[in-house]
């Protein structure tokens, strides 16, 4: 396990009640109520912030690869990240799929910064070996 050498950030979020309670953040900026999946309610779930915080931060590491690459990355580039929830043998798991939208890119060079994103972004760090993940290049034919 790589240990970190200098922390950045430290996110601070107390979480009560579960799937069924709230979340938020010591300075107030993240504050919501959680309900789980498929059940009503107007809270959000685990699964969904999961999802928008690895796509977040897949498209910062887009952008990092584009400055690398010398590459301009398009204005309306996207994310659409699945985070499935399921079980195999009577275990909770989960598993993504990441929908990345590069309009107007070559196909080569859109596949190049998908492949550095993917290996620089924390979260892919983090499930690369552990859940199974799909990384689909869905844009527009130049």
């Amino acid at each position: 396990m790589t240990k970190l050498e200098k922390v950045l950030y430290t996110a601070k979020v107390r979480t009560t009640g579960g799937r069924d309670g709230a979340a938020r953040s010591d300075d107030s900026r993240l504050d919501i109520t959680l309900s789980p999946p498929g059940h009503a309610g107007t809270g959000t779930n685990p699964e969904q912030l999961f999802a928008a915080g690895w796509s977040a931060c897949f498209l910062g590491a887009m952008g990092i690869a584009a400055n690398k690459m010398k590459v301009a990355l398009p204005a309306d580039r996207a994310v659409n990240a699945e985070v499935d929830l399921g079980t195999s043998g009577g275990a909770f798991l989960l598993q993504a799929r990441l929908n990345v939208s590069l309009p107007g890119l070559d196909r080569d060079i859109a596949q190049a910064l998908v492949d550095a994103a993917h290996q620089t972004c924390p979260y892919s760090k983090a499930t690369r070996g552990n859940i199974d993940v799909v990384i689909n290049l869905i844009q527009d034919r130049v």
